[in-house]
């Protein structure tokens, strides 16, 4: 099974799924934002930037494909977003159930050099404090479908780095 994973990283294919998946999350993300009204908080925010990293790394994976150090750099950047965006999620969940003790501001707590908020608004503005996510399909609240959806991408990711660690050299 190693292999075949280590195969499909290898793989232009692989790579154009992974962008095409990150970017129908976001589309997703988007559409319940300006067509069913639920702005973003700033974990969500925080995830879409997770996202947005995983997607990037992606598209360095796809353009680089055919060079061994650019796919296997873009599959541990793609894990290490990954990884960051199931931390997220699963704040993000736990604020919503009460697990998790505290409120969000309405500040993204990033650096004042990096402001996504102003780059990009429509994806990035903070627009609501933290407490809920909206409800999708299937009676899942996004939450709950962020979380599962994560810890895929990671063990996925994952599963693709450990069988790239198992050739002769990672790099």
């Amino acid at each position: 099974m190693l292999n075949q994973l280590s195969t499909l990283g290898r793989s232009a294919w692989y790579w154009l799924a992974m962008i095409l998946i990150g970017l129908t999350v976001e589309g997703i993300a988007l559409y319940y934002q300006y067509e069913l009204g639920y702005g973003p908080c700033v974990l969500c925010v925080h995830i879409r930037l997770w996202l947005a990293g995983f997607i990037l790394a992606c598209l360095l994976g796809f353009l680089g494909c055919g060079w061994t150090f650019t796919r296997k750099l873009a599959q541990l950047l793609g894990f290490v977003a990954m990884l960051g965006m199931l931390e997220r999620s699963w704040t993000t969940l736990g604020v919503e159930r009460g697990w998790i003790e505290g409120s969000c501001s309405m500040e993204s707590g990033l650096p004042a050099w990096l402001t996504p908020e102003t780059w990009l608004p429509e994806v990035f503005e903070i627009w609501e404090p933290c407490g809920y996510t909206p409800e999708m399909p299937l009676g899942f609240t996004m939450a709950e479908v962020l979380v599962v959806f994560s810890a895929f991408m990671v063990l996925l990711t994952g599963l693709i780095l450990i069988s790239r660690a198992r050739r002769k050299s990672f790099f």
